[in-house]
């Protein structure tokens, strides 16, 4: 048993490799709208965050208002891709396999997307029917807000303070925390990029792997953790 009454799992550069996926599609996107921007500068400055808040972060910056069709436009591109090239993250059968205990997936991407990844790669029987889409909450309810971290532990009736979450993201990390929950980092999909490590350990996470078949052996660890909360 590994000491917590529940695991809480991201999903998108979590469990599947998609986040490179979306930073393709919509830096693409961006770049042609006028704001020209790298798929590695995607992952590192928007990883985790929805593509409507992303929109509405560059439109401060820029002061100029974006298309709302880019709103449409990207999340039917990026089903297409999704649908055809998604992946599961390598390791990620053989850790859950390993892992004793409920278990739970809480993520910023709707309902229907993260059926159909999960069901693709494999995954959706691991977790099924413990998944959870913070936009079935409300649009402003997603991470970083804490709401999806805390909705996924009501589920099973389990204290914060009893829960680890599993993110990818800076913004996912501030949710994890903002929740009361440990925080293990990981950065192991396609989207990393040089300071990903230090960005989610400055963000709260108690530490962080880059290959996923160490999860069970560092959640075991952690029974004798003091967890700064």
């Amino acid at each position: 048993m590994s000491g917590f009454d529940l695991i809480l799992f991201d999903c998108d550069g979590v469990l599947v490799d998609s986040e490179i996926i979306a930073a393709k599609v919509e830096s693409k996107l961006l770049t042609e709208a006028g704001y020209p921007i790298s798929t590695e500068e995607m992952g590192e400055r928007f990883s985790g965050m929805t593509w409507k808040n992303i929109l509405l972060s560059i439109e401060k910056e820029i002061d100029i208002p974006l298309s709302a069709s880019l709103i449409d436009k990207s999340e039917a591109l990026l089903d297409q891709r999704l649908a055809r090239e998604v992946k599961a993250i390598e390791g990620v059968a053989f850790a859950l396999a390993r892992l004793k205990g409920p278990r739970c997936i809480c993520s910023n991407s709707s309902s229907a997307r993260l059926d159909m990844m999960l069901s693709k790669v494999g995954l959706k029987e691991h977790f099924a029917p413990h998944i959870y889409s913070a936009k079935d909450l409300g649009a402003d309810r997603v991470k970083p807000k804490p709401d999806i971290f805390l909705h996924g532990a009501a589920q099973f009736g389990v204290a914060s303070s009893r829960c680890v979450v599993i993110e990818d993201s800076v913004h996912g990390v501030h949710a994890a925390r903002a929740a009361g929950m440990r925080v293990i980092g990981f950065t192991g999909a396609s989207h990393t990029y040089p300071s990903h490590a230090d960005r989610l350990t400055d963000a709260g996470a108690e530490t962080v792997i880059a290959r996923m078949v160490d999860l069970p052996a560092v959640i075991a660890a952690m029974e004798n953790w003091v967890g700064a909360i």
